[in-house]
């Protein structure tokens, strides 16, 4: 019998064939090489703990046996969504919890039943698991630590390993700090709001998309972890005898003053420039010569 050749023509084909596939493999394995203490470490640890208490979220130790699988599922993935819906059990949590919406997770059904076996571990599974520099919060911060937290705060000092000013996202009312950006919620009462460990947790160890891909690989030092706190302590406890600074009159004074300033530059820049035409002389003398 004779072998049939291999066309060359159709690799095009094989190629596409075969390539989702391969594709669609190399993606799953990460996610299934990871166990569900990994993802809880990557996913939860900044808001949530497994029978170390209440720390931004609910400690999830039991979850698995308070709510159904299902339920879990679609409120990991969608917490929002649920709200909006009018789940009562989600309303519920959203409003106990200071109305601080649960990022969505992009975690699939498998992986979340993965976190919740996990949880059925208690604290013996997670040894006392707690988010990166998760030290005590001081009752009472230093002045220093206000100051140090103020300046990294509006980006007067700039973090150890480079990351980026919190205004420029956030906000707070503070006499001496210019206002901030609008891309994040406001944090003048975050502390009375989440307590200092909740800060703590999530600046440590950031929950939120937008916040873990800005510190990445530029992660905040315990010490500028604290000063912010302690900073964020000291707006919310005074947060009533600041009044925001206006900016917006001596910045119209400044850009006039600017404005003038350009003028009066250009204008004796070009105090010796021509006054006509190159070309009005010549043309003047033609006329002369032709009368």
């Amino acid at each position: 019998m004779q072998r049939k050749r291999f066309d060359i023509r159709s690799l095009p084909r094989v190629i596409m064939l075969v390539l989702p596939g391969l594709i669609g493999m190399a993606q799953a394995s990460p996610a299934r090489a990871q166990t569900g203490e990994e993802l809880f470490k990557t996913h939860c640890a900044a808001c949530h703990t497994v029978g170390g208490g209440r720390l931004v979220g609910p400690d999830l130790a039991g979850v698995g046996d308070r709510r159904a699988p299902e339920w879990i599922v679609r409120f990991v993935q969608g917490s929002q969504a649920m709200v909006k819906a009018g789940d009562e059990t989600a309303v519920a949590l959203f409003k106990e919890y200071a109305s601080i919406p649960m990022p969505d997770q992009p975690l699939s059904e498998a992986q979340v039943l993965s976190i919740v076996e996990y949880t059925r571990g208690g604290a013996a599974a997670t040894g006392a698991l707690t988010p990166p520099a998760a030290a005590p919060v001081a009752a009472e911060p230093t002045q220093a630590e206000i100051e140090h937290g103020q300046a990294l705060f509006q980006g007067k000092a700039r973090p150890k390993n480079g990351g980026p000013s919190c205004n420029s996202c956030h906000e707070v009312v503070h006499d001496a700090v210019i206002g901030g950006g609008v891309l994040a919620r406001e944090l003048t009462t975050v502390f009375g709001r989440l307590g200092g460990q909740g800060v703590r947790s999530i600046i440590g160890a950031p929950p939120f998309p937008v916040m873990q891909r800005a510190y990445l690989e530029k992660p905040l030092t315990p010490e500028e972890v604290s000063a912010l706190v302690a900073f964020l302590q000291f707006s919310d406890r005074n947060h009533a005898l600041q009044q925001p600074r206006d900016y917006g009159p001596k910045l119209a004074a400044s850009g006039a003053g600017f404005t003038a300033l350009l003028l009066g530059f250009y204008t004796v820049l070009w105090r010796g420039r021509k006054r006509q035409s190159v070309y009005q002389a010549i043309s003047d003398r033609q006329i002369t010569s032709s009368n």
